[in-house]
């Protein structure tokens, strides 16, 4: 039986954003705000696709972060302070086991792609940091689609790219609202739960679950 291509996603998933609160925390804002600005991007990046919109990534993040600082006692005008967690967020390492459970799924013949509510550009700078961007097949972003994930549109948009089947793709993602979305496009869903919040019962379960990268080759295997 064929293997399943494995898609990633990228922001946070693969990205590791802890580093962000330092950015915030060199600008003079408080480091927990970078916790509130990254869910203020999702919740407009988000409302816009509800209303058929696909904006850009940037747009929104920086539109987010205005908000988010505009009353705090910042150490550098408005400007300066958006472009350097900007920078911050274009330069992010990956977590731990990314590396090595990319390249342990390439090893043992899966095919590997990503596909990000971000820009295509820092997805693949991301990889290329990591060394593993030799073994991503595809780094796909939603602005080349019609809308952001998880609109049905932006997994139909890589499935057609990839040239794969729905049921032919594992999505693994640390969003609870990817895998909904996936899963209610047909896809098949790897949740990797980093953290121990519990999995929300309102959304589409997801087929397998694991902590760290290093466990999905062996769940896909078995």
């Amino acid at each position: 039986m064929a293997l399943p291509l494995v898609l990633f996603d990228v922001n946070e998933t693969l990205s590791d954003m802890s580093v962000m609160s330092q950015h915030f925390e060199e600008i003079g804002a408080p480091p927990q705000l970078a916790g509130l600005w990254f869910a203020s991007v999702l919740r407009d990046g988000f409302a816009l696709t509800v209303v058929g919109q696909n904006a850009a990534f940037r747009d929104v993040a920086e539109g987010a972060l205005r908000t988010v600082l505009a009353d705090q006692p910042l150490n550098r005008e408005i400007g300066p302070a958006v472009e350097h967690v900007l920078t911050g967020l274009q330069e992010l390492p990956v977590h731990a086991d990314v590396a090595d459970g990319i390249r342990e799924l390439t090893s043992s013949g899966f095919s590997v792609a990503a596909l990000t509510n971000g820009a295509t550009a820092t997805a693949k700078a991301l990889l290329g940091r990591a060394g593993v961007r030799g073994q991503v097949d595809a780094v796909l972003s939603v602005e080349d689609a019609p809308r952001w994930k998880p609109a049905p549109e932006s997994y139909a948009y890589a499935l057609r790219v990839l040239n794969r089947r729905a049921d032919d793709v594992v999505l693994v993602a640390v969003h609870p609202w990817d895998i909904d979305g996936a899963a209610r496009a047909g896809l098949r869903t790897l949740w990797l739960n980093r953290g121990s919040a519990p999995y929300p019962p309102a959304m589409t379960p997801p087929d397998d679950e694991i902590r760290t990268l290093a466990e999905a080759r062996g769940v896909l295997l078995d």
